[in-house]
């Protein structure tokens, strides 16, 4: 399987190619693409080095599937071009998510919508992409009404430019910024751009995208996006309302059994759910769970996950897995 990686050089490219290693993904040729001043580099992949090429040369050599995460710009004006030589793209951006004529894919929630005739397909918001693992098997047995969800957002969530910000804030080094305000020692309710309602476009993403997932509008959810000074992985208040009561007990035990979802919900031996144990880790975890004692079906949890795998990488090379499992590519 000729397999192209767009967007190579950049922190979830470094991810997915690490990914595709470790799912061993059945690779015969790879191709390793990127922006133009990119071209030439050399990255090593299964201990073989590869020089990046860049896309126009990618589409030329038609790779039976592009994984992209190259910017919503890139997507939107390469994805097309990929598509039209027969290549399946599986896209990181936002660029196509609410795209009606797109599907937004989390394998273990909807990868049976998929076929062959899906030449681009989103990858989810990586803060969706976690709530959602943790609130379909929920949604299933006792139906959403409301989903109130406050993220702490690790910096690269932002990128390279931002991790550096905050190593560069630790040392006490005066360097780039990649937000408005010092990051270190601080939290800015302020993930992605303002939109003319208020909210930033991060949090609109959770509000949209997991009613898409699901095919279902018949429940809401509204966000606080929040950026904390923690360097990988992101974190999730989520107070969920339901149309029908549940068990906490009964909870515990759907949870522990979906696929993907690790249950840490042990108060007595502090066990809870924490970036630093995700790391570098694909499963989603959830604890702190309790009833909400202010109205009736209301539950109150803490979902954790690595935002660059599980968040970005892994979901896209597990949505190229399930088209393999389907015979779609």
């Amino acid at each position: 399987m000729k397999v192209a990686v767009v967007g190579a050089t950049g922190m979830v490219g470094e991810v997915m190619l690490k990914v595709l290693a470790e799912r061993n993904f059945p690779i015969t040729e790879l191709l390793l693409v990127a922006s133009e001043r990119s071209i030439g580099k050399k990255i090593k992949f299964k201990n073989k080095e590869y020089a990046v090429i860049g896309l126009a040369k990618a589409v030329t050599e038609k790779p039976d599937v592009a994984i992209f995460s190259a910017g919503g710009d890139t997507s939107l004006e390469w994805a097309p071009k990929f598509a039209e030589v027969g290549t399946t793209v599986v896209d990181n951006s936002s660029a196509w998510r609410m795209d009606p004529t797109k599907k937004l894919i989390v394998p273990e929630i909807n990868a049976h919508e998929l076929t062959k005739d899906d030449k681009i397909i989103a990858n989810p918001n990586c803060s969706t992409i976690q709530l959602v693992m943790a609130l379909a098997p929920l949604h299933k047995k006792y139906k959403m009404k409301r989903v109130v969800v406050s993220t702490y957002q690790s910096v690269s969530g932002t990128g390279v430019k931002a991790v550096k910000q905050l190593e560069n804030e630790i040392a006490g080094i005066e360097g780039e910024m990649a937000y408005p305000y010092a990051i270190g020692r601080n939290a800015l309710p302020h993930c992605d751009s303002f939109l003319d309602n208020g909210y930033t476009k991060e949090e609109m993403k959770l509000a949209r995208e997991p009613q898409k997932i699901f095919n279902d509008k018949t429940f809401s959810v509204t966000a606080t996006a929040v950026r904390i000074p923690t360097s990988g992985g992101h974190s999730e208040s989520v107070n969920v309302e339901f149309e029908n009561d549940f068990d906490l007990a009964d909870v515990r035990n759907l949870l522990s059994q979906t696929p993907g979802v690790v249950l840490q919900d042990n108060p007595a031996t502090n066990t809870y759910p924490m970036p630093i144990f995700a790391h570098d880790k694909d499963d989603v975890f959830v604890g702190r769970l309790r009833r909400d004692e202010t109205q009736p079906n209301t539950l109150n949890m803490w979902i954790v996950a690595d935002n660059l795998r599980k968040g970005a990488a892994t979901n896209a090379v597990q949505i190229a897995e399930a088209l393999i499992a389907k015979g779609l590519l």
